[in-house]
Parts: structure tokens; C-alpha cells; sequence
């Protein structure tokens, strides 16, 4: 987390700013799959259907769309590591990423589990007939106005998968923000990089002074006598 330096560091901010966006657009399709087609029977609020995988799967589209935010910022940054107003950007994209990020995998981790343990029965609730198997993984599917044939095993695989990519949004977050705070010089990690900014200055006024001493020198060295 401290290894942010001025040699590799922007090169690696860089890296993880492209792997944000990437991952960000992945976790935006496949929720996008789950909400707007696997699960669109069960997505509409109402008074006997369960609207917990409605707000997992929002979170989860809005998450992705603020990872590909984020990851340009850190594009950004990478690029003009001194501008204090995209510092100041990553740091606030960065952070309210990852809160929504780990906010979205407790959703989806809550889904899940509420599904394995009701054996699919909410995303069975679209059925109309009273026959319908409360258990989702259940070969006897009747009188459904949609597919239901492997819903159970798809709905899962989709949201595991998503759960994924939103634990590595989170964590590729938190390094952004930690990043952010040192180029601030903010935490136990600023010390190195503040430690090498301010040693390029003390190089950078040496380099002002000793053209001075040198001229001198020289001028002593043409004209001794004068000296």
C-alpha cells in the first residue's frame, strides 16, 4: 500500500486506474444481464414480491459506472501527478467507490445467501399457478409466463461472479485512496514521497546556486590577478 514512489508509482496508478475501468464495464454488463433480463420478473416492487435483489442489482450497475469513473481519474492523475484539483477528485471517487463497492458486495452476498436458503422460492413468486414447487432447482415447472429453466443456476452464477469483481473494484478503490492521501501528504505513507519531493527541491535549488559558484570560480580561474 506505501510502495508509491515517483519512478514506478504513476506507472502503476495507471495500471490500476485501466484494470478499474475494465472490471467496471464487466460488473456493469452482467448486472445490467441480471436485472434487465434473469431477474426482470421479480424486479418490478411489490406488495408479495421481495425487492432485495432490485436494490443489489442497482447498486451493483451504479458501482460499475463509478469504477469506470474512478479509473479515469486515476488515468488522469497518473499522467499530472502535481494537480492538486485531480488529487483532490481521486481521493473523493476513490473513496465513495469503495464504500459503494463493499456496500454492493454485502447486497449481493445477502442475495445470495437468502437465495441458497429458500431454495430459490423468490424467484419462483413470477409463477401464477398455485402447483408452482416452491423450490426453484425443482425439474416440474408449471405455468410460468417465463423461462424458469435453470434460473436458479444462472441467477447464482451471475451474481458469484459479480461479487468477484466487485471485491477487486473495492480493493483497487482503496489503493486509488491511499494513493490520493500520499500525494496529499496525509497518513503514514506520505512520509517516503513527501521524503523524495524534498529532496528533489533541495537538488533542484542546488542546481539554482551552483551555476553561481561555478561562474565565480571561472571568472577567478580567467583572472587570478583580480583575485
Amino acid at each position: 500500500m506505501c510502495g508509491f514512489d515517483k519512478e514506478k508509482g504513476p506507472g502503476r496508478l495507471m495500471k490500476k486506474g485501466l484494470t478499474l475501468i475494465v472490471v467496471g464495464h464487466i460488473n456493469f454488463i452482467l448486472s445490467a444481464i441480471v436485472h434487465g433480463s434473469v431477474l426482470r420478473h421479480i424486479s418490478k416492487p411489490s406488495n408479495d414480491i421481495s425487492t432485495e435483489y432490485t436494490v443489489s442489482n442497482i447498486i451493483s450497475v451504479t458501482s460499475g459506472l463509478l469504477s469506470i469513473g474512478s479509473g479515469i481519474v486515476a488515468i488522469l492523475v497518473s499522467r499530472n501527478i502535481s494537480n492538486v484539483k485531480l488529487q483532490i477528485s481521486l481521493l473523493v471517487s476513490s473513496c465513495v467507490n469503495a464504500l459503494l463497492s463493499a456496500a454492493c458486495l454485502i447486497g449481493l452476498l445477502l442475495a445470495i445467501s437468502l437465495t441458497i436458503a429458500g431454495d430459490g422460492s423468490v424467484l419462483m413468486k413470477g409463477c401464477n399457478s398455485t402447483n408452482t414447487p416452491v423450490n426453484a432447482r425443482s425439474p416440474v415447472i408449471v405455468d410460468c409466463p417465463f423461462d424458469a429453466t435453470r434460473i436458479y443456476d444462472t441467477t447464482l452464477a451471475l451474481w458469484f461472479t459479480c461479487a468477484g469483481f466487485t471485491s477487486i473494484e473495492a480493493g483497487l478503490s482503496v489503493w486509488c485512496f491511499v494513493v490520493g492521501l500520499t500525494l496529499r501528504g496525509i497518513g503514514p505513507c506520505a512520509k517516503t514521497y513527501i521524503r523524495e519531493q524534498l529532496e528533489e527541491e533541495a537538488l533542484a535549488s542546488r542546481g539554482m546556486t551552483d551555476p553561481g559558484h561555478s561562474s565565480q570560480g571561472q571568472r577567478l580561474i580567467e583572472h587570478p590577478s583580480s583575485a
